[in-house]
């Protein structure tokens, strides 16, 4: 039976990583949304307002056609984060409108640990995104850890 995985964590923390690892391991579809981004805004990604409204336009296209995946019975994890419980509906509202069930992903680190990982992966220049110190703050600070309430299965991993 098809189902939506959603990881969740402060940047650095690994979700890419998790992410690309439970879709190879389970056989689902993987849908990046810094790739995606990436791709269609390269030039109009520069500030966290600018992230805010591509990644709502992202939400927007891409929603129909991941409950239709789902609806065919693929399985997809989702590498967006979802660190809102706005993001968080979202996601769970594909899975309902799929019929399909939802699970999250929290992978749990230190701010101290996500900035060491963020700062190399800077270093590395592979990623799409460079973060500062006081970018990480800047969007840590809209992190809202999940709770049960939320009507997602969850899955907590403490990072380390």
């Amino acid at each position: 039976m098809a189902a939506l995985q959603l990881l969740c964590g402060k940047a650095g923390a690994g979700k890419s990583t998790l992410a690309a690892e439970l879709a190879q391991r389970e056989g689902r579809l993987l849908i990046s949304e810094d790739r995606w981004l990436s791709a269609l805004y390269q030039d109009e990604q520069k500030t966290l307002a600018d992230y805010v409204r591509n990644a709502a336009r992202l939400k927007t296209a891409v929603g129909p056609h991941i409950v239709e995946l789902l609806r065919q019975g693929m399985s997809v994890t989702l590498d967006f984060p979802g660190n809102t419980p706005a993001v968080r509906g979202w996601a769970k509202s594909l899975a309902e409108q799929a019929r399909v069930e939802a699970e999250l992903h929290w992978l749990d680190a230190a701010d101290s640990l996500c900035l060491q990982r963020i700062n190399f992966r800077n270093q590395q220049g592979e990623h799409p995104y460079t973060l500062s110190e006081a970018e990480f703050a800047q969007i840590a600070s809209f992190f809202i850890a999940p709770d049960e309430s939320e009507g997602l299965k969850i899955f907590r991993y403490q990072a380390a």
